[in-house]
């Protein structure tokens, strides 16, 4: 069970339900619960970190001394459980909201791909000593935050046509990936002179103890990086180059498997970079691609119209189609304003461009064939396949590509600035013995060579 959840970890931190940590009973008598942090108008309790650090320590069975002192993990923990309240709370500000039905569906999801039921997941919390209302809380703020940054993405983010042809020539000379780590030393924003020389003062000593063999890297980065990575041993997975900013990206090329940078100043503080390994993806990016023409009536859900309600007037509209009313006219009484007016036509797509429901439901069907109703995040929609084509689409589909790589890497820089900004900007008392002292702006120390 320990994979159980492992597609919502950042929600199973929060909520300390991953694993068993050995909680008392209903019938024990319970301490009142303390206060680990206050953030802004919420608060961490002493109780959510105790469960969220015993889930790490249950993660790393084993091989606990490649994991700082409990302190030390105590500060990392609470730092990311800071974190997610303030970007749940910047969500249910910005009027993002997750209805109970897409709560459901997605612990429906999470069963289903751990096969097992709803009721067995309900058990197996219960065993582990939690409950299944502080998951669902969990899973609501994990798709809140899901759907802030995917919000961030589409309005702070954008990739040039000069851009992706730059890429575009640079792929052409060079098919090689490369599966990088790193460690952070963090910087607030505009650090004291003071606060610099402390930093490089730690990341040199990082630095040195990886050079002399007395801690691998990724022990490094659990120990001492400040990114919210740390925990997984700075690992940054697979990148092509232009997935990696320019001045990275240029010390790529000139080093080997297994080499780590000087350090290297960044916007958020001094870093190290390790190149684990690299390969050769030098594959041309499929050009012949299925297509699917379709229209649809869509029935939206919303706080004065339940699930049931929308669902019902779906079957309604769904029924008068099977009796042979013209879809032309059904669709009138559809809520998708951008495809009514087209008569629901919603031109040529690729399956996964409407989401994996959506897209399912239309490769499943036949050409002019009509759905049952279909539930999706928009939804209640009745979709009718009006043609399909294979469709080549080999620049297209390449250039489509390097947008989104590109993208990506430009979502990870901006989301990390904004999460700093957010994070100063908040208002934050940490509680708890050294993490408080921890939370204070003070330089970090520099590490002892005995790794202790």
């Amino acid at each position: 069970m320990k994979k159980l959840f492992a597609c919502v970890l950042a929600a199973g931190l929060s909520s300390g339900l991953l694993l068993p940590v050995g909680a008392a009973s209903a019938q024990e008598v319970q301490p009142i619960d303390r206060i680990a942090a206050v953030v802004d108008e919420n608060v961490v309790l002493k109780t959510e970190l105790d469960r969220a650090v015993a889930n790490i320590l249950a993660q790393y069975a084993g091989r606990e001394n490649q994991l700082p002192p409990r302190d030390v993990l105590e500060r990392q923990v609470l730092e990311r459980l800071i974190l997610l309240k303030i970007q749940v709370a910047y969500a249910q500000g910005s009027g993002i909201r997750v209805t109970d039905q897409e709560i459901d569906q997605a612990i429906g999801n999470i069963a289903q791909q751990n096969r097992i039921s709803v009721e067995q997941l309900r058990q197996q919390l219960a065993r582990d000593g939690g409950t299944y209302a502080d998951f669902r809380t969990s899973i609501r703020d994990e798709l809140l935050t899901q759907r802030l940054r995917q919000r961030f993405a589409q309005t702070r983010v954008a990739v040039s046509d000069a851009e992706i042809d730059a890429a575009l020539a640079a792929q052409a000379n060079s098919g090689t990936q490369y599966h990088l780590a790193h460690i952070l030393v963090g910087l607030p924003e505009g650090a004291t002179a003071e606060q610099i020389a402390t930093a490089q003062k730690k990341i040199e000593g990082v630095k040195a103890l990886i050079d002399k063999g007395e801690m691998d890297f990724a022990a490094a980065a659990v120990r001492y990086s400040d990114s919210p990575n740390a925990l997984e041993g700075g690992d940054l997975g697979w990148r092509s180059l232009d997935e990696i900013p320019n001045a990275f990206a240029d010390l790529m090329r000139g080093m080997s498997a297994g080499q780590v940078t000087a350090p290297i100043r960044g916007p958020s503080g001094f870093q190290l970079l390790k190149l684990v390994e690299t390969r050769d993806a030098s594959q041309a990016a499929p050009s012949m691609v299925t297509q699917y023409k379709a229209r649809h009536i869509l029935i939206r859900t919303s706080d004065t119209v339940t699930d049931a309600q929308a669902k019902a007037k779906a079957d309604t509209l769904r029924a008068r189609l099977a009796g042979g009313a013209d879809f032309a006219e059904v669709v009138k009484e559809s809520e998708d304003l951008n495809s009514r007016g087209k008569g629901g036509d919603l031109g040529w797509f690729t399956q996964d461009e409407f989401g994996p429901e959506f897209g399912g439901a239309v490769a499943a069907l036949q050409d002019n064939q009509i759905s049952q109703p279909i539930r999706t995040p928009a939804g209640w929609h009745i979709v009718e396949r009006t043609g399909s084509r294979q469709t080549d689409v080999g620049d297209r589909n390449r250039r489509a590509q390097v947008q989104e790589t590109i993208g990506r890497r430009k979502l990870e820089e901006e989301w990390n600035r904004f999460l700093r900004e957010q994070r100063g900007e908040a208002f934050v008392d940490v509680r708890i013995g050294k993490a408080a002292a921890a939370d204070a702006p003070a330089a970090p120390a520099t590490p002892a060579p005995s790794g202790g």
